[in-house]
This record gives structure tokens, sequence and C-alpha cells, in this order.
């Protein structure tokens, strides 16, 4: 799940059975899922919290003859329209956002169709690294339509001004480098965290505990972070000491994520996001026109207690609603959309032309594959890489179905804590009460 989105700029390997063409196919064809005669003319409503991509767009509607009217809606404003038509069992869409945080409540509601049929799930998950996220119970409720992960970045610039001659692959490490930048008066406050009650500070928490070795729920959905030793317990005690030493900019209490990336970051305010967003390198920080740390900023490895620590995968999928009214031109828009060309393309490999503003990173690997290889993205290698070496699903079991409740117990006690109006051990002890009163 994501507050707001911004533009984004291994051996290839294709979809074996899903009609979605290899990394070396032209982004132009809709390989294996060539529209029948019976589709040719059909008009289907796409709701998708990214623009529309609208050359490619009618390139396919030339190659198949079915019609896309693609609402772009705000992520938050687009699960409320995808609920209320749900459960008014009314016609919204024939296809619509599955976001990796709505997997486990729509498969407990079958708001949407199960994929799997179109879609074979050993294939999906030989070909898409972060599908486990969308399957339940060996169900396929979306397809991987991104490859969005939480990553870290440091401006490297100011890191070197400071005398740090290389990255940080520990957090004490990286919290003493962060220190050095602030005694060098390079930057005041060189640590970026989005403190405003909002999705964006649930996530950095759960980052912040992957790198401290843990997880906040268990594969049954039990609180992993009551115990003061325990990973998700020192890392909201370490964000919070972070706001109150001075590490974070205190105006960060009531900026939520991209409003800290954009006027921090990106203005050389901080020097480093723990918890930043795959993509932002190329479509903000290096965006001349909104930036003054063009080719200063760079992805590294995140650091960990001991080592190189996890990025944690928070991907946007895209499914069929099940009161959707043109099922077989719904399956063909969702395999043209998964063509590893097309990923790349979508995500920068051939250039601005085709990019789908928001869009931050290739759901497959011959998409990933494509990228790397066209050069045109900072850090695509970089990013690659992690998502293959270093990536894992938030909850080992996935988002349960009571997620929604559960972020908002997250950040609107961390928050609290960030604030002063009540200790960590309060907010850890809300936020499990919380998880305790879902779970039953």
């Amino acid at each position: 799940m994501k507050v707001s989105k911004r533009v984004a700029t291994l051996a290839t390997m294709g979809v074996v059975g899903l009609g979605v063409a290899a990394a070396s196919s032209s982004a132009n064809t809709v390989h294996g899922t060539a529209a029948a005669s019976s589709l040719k003319g059909q008009t289907i409503n796409v709701a998708i919290a990214y623009p529309a991509p609208k050359a490619m767009l009618a390139k396919f509607t030339a190659q198949t003859g079915i019609k896309v009217n693609w609402d772009y809606v705000q992520w938050d404003n687009l699960q409320t329209k995808i609920a209320s038509a749900a459960e008014a069992h009314s016609y919204f869409a024939d296809v619509a956002d599955v976001d990796w945080s709505k997997v486990g409540e729509y498969y407990a509601t079958k708001w949407f169709l199960p994929l799997q049929s179109y879609f074979p799930i050993a294939s999906v998950k030989s070909a898409y690294p972060q599908a486990t996220s969308f399957i339940r119970d060996n169900e396929l409720v979306g397809m991987p339509m991104d490859g969005s992960l939480l990553v870290t970045t440091v401006n490297e610039k100011d890191f070197k001004a400071a005398g740090i001659k290389s990255n940080p692959t520990t957090l004490t490490q990286y919290e003493s480098d962060l220190k050095a930048v602030q005694a060098k008066g390079i930057v005041k406050s060189p640590l970026d965290i989005p403190f405003a009650a909002a999705e964006g500070l649930s996530t950095y928490w759960y980052e912040m505990t992957a790198a401290f070795g843990g997880q906040v729920l268990s594969s049954t959905y039990a609180p992993e972070f009551t115990s003061p030793s325990s990973p998700g317990y020192k890392a909201m005690a370490w964000m919070v000491a972070a706001y109150k030493s001075g590490l974070v900019p205190k105006a960060n209490l009531e900026d939520q994520d991209y409003q800290a990336l954009e006027a921090d970051q990106a203005h050389n305010l901080t020097a480093s996001v723990f918890s930043d967003y795959s993509g932002d390198v190329g479509t903000i920080y290096n965006v001349a026109s909104e930036s003054k740390v063009v080719g200063d900023v760079d992805y590294i490895p995140t650091p960990g207690a001991s080592g190189v620590g996890y990025n944690l995968g928070n991907p946007d999928g895209i499914g069929i609603p099940t009161e959707a009214k043109h099922v077989p031109a719904a399956v063909a828009f969702i395999k043209w959309m998964e063509e590893p060309a097309n990923q790349g393309a979508f995500a920068g490999a051939d250039g601005p032309k085709d990019v789908i503003q928001t869009f931050p990173l290739p759901s497959n690997r011959g998409g990933l594959a494509d990228l790397v290889k066209s050069g045109k993205v900072p850090g695509a290698a970089t990013l690659e890489s992690l998502l293959e070496n270093h990536a894992r699903a938030i909850f080992p079991a996935g988002a349960p179905p009571w997620y929604s409740q559960f972020s908002n117990a997250v950040y609107t006690n961390i928050h609290a804590a960030a604030a002063g109006s009540e200790t960590v051990a309060a907010a850890i002890k809300s936020i499990a009460s919380t998880v305790k009163g879902l779970d039953n």
C-alpha cells in the first residue's frame, strides 16, 4: 500500500502457459492472447492507481479491437470505490487494482475472481519475485503489476563530505554515519522519516523491524513486537529516539511519505531515507525541475543488525472484480500488461515515451532484465539485485484481512510516541491490543 506514488523512471525468463511474452518480444504485440473476433469492439473499464500509458493503449486497441476506458484514481479513493461496488454487488470495473495489503481481505470477501485458471500458479511463482504476496491457499487473487520495494537511499555527496569512505552495512554504522554528517554541519537533520499518522509510517516501521532481524506479525498473525528485546520494539524505539534526538527534522512529525521525500531529501535537507521507495532516485532525486540533489543520491543495500538486511515488498497487483462484465477481454488486457517488454517499457526501458507515471519497477524477471539492459534508469541493476537477493514479504502469511485496522493502529501510535503524547511501551501495548481484538 502506498499513500501516494510518483513518476518512475538473471536470465530473462518467459512465463510458460501464461501467454506472457519473453523479454525479447516486442512491446507492441499481444503474444498468446490475440483477442478472438468476439472480443473486438468490446470496451472494458480499468481502474488503477496509475495514469494511463495512452500511446501504448492505442496500440493495444489497434491489435486486439478491445477499447479501454482507463480511470486513474488515487490509491485511497480507489480502495473506497472497489469496496463500495463490491458490497453493493454492482459493476464498477472489469480490471482493478489489487494491492498487496488487500489480498487477505479480497480472498476472504471474494470480491475478485480467482485467476489461476488463466495464469498457472507454478509459472507465476517462477517468473515473478513477489508472486506469493498475491496467493492465498493456492488461489491467485491478483497478478503482480509492479515490483515495488522498500529500499535505502543515501546522498553519497553528503556522506563523502563527512569523511565516510564506504556505505554502511549495519545499523550501528548507519547511525554513526548519520551523526557524522550531522556533526560536520553538512545537514542539520540527516535522516528522513515521515512521522505523520499515515500508511508510510507503518511501512517504515516494518522495514526497520526487518533490518533488526524480525517481523511484526507471525505466520499466525500473532504480534512479535511486544518484548523490549524484539526487533519490532527495538525498531520503534530507534525511530522515535532518532526523531527526539534531532536526527530527523522536527517538521516531519506532520509529513507523509512523499511530502518528506520531496521537501527534505530532494532538497538536501536530509541525507538518507532508510525506507524509501524503489524508483525514487530516477523519479524524484534526479529530476532537475524539482530536486537539488541530481546525481547525488544512490540506492544502497539496506543496513541490518549484523550485516545487510532485508528489503520488504509492497507491490501493487491487478485483478478482475467479481461483478466484471467482460472477463475474457479483461484477461487479454492483463496478459498484455504483464508482457515483459511492456513491463520494462512502463518503467523506462524504452525511454520516457512509454513510461507509466508512478510505475516503480517491473513485476517480472523478463521486464527487469529489459530495464537493466536498457541502461536508461538509474540504479536499475541495484534494484534488481535487491529484489532477487534481499527481498521478502512484509507478512510471512500475507497481509491479514484486517490489515487496514492494524496499520491504522500502527501509524497512530508511532506518531503519538514521536509527539511525546505516549511512550514507546504504551504504543507497543496499544498496537498489540488492537491485534488481539482483530484476530478474535
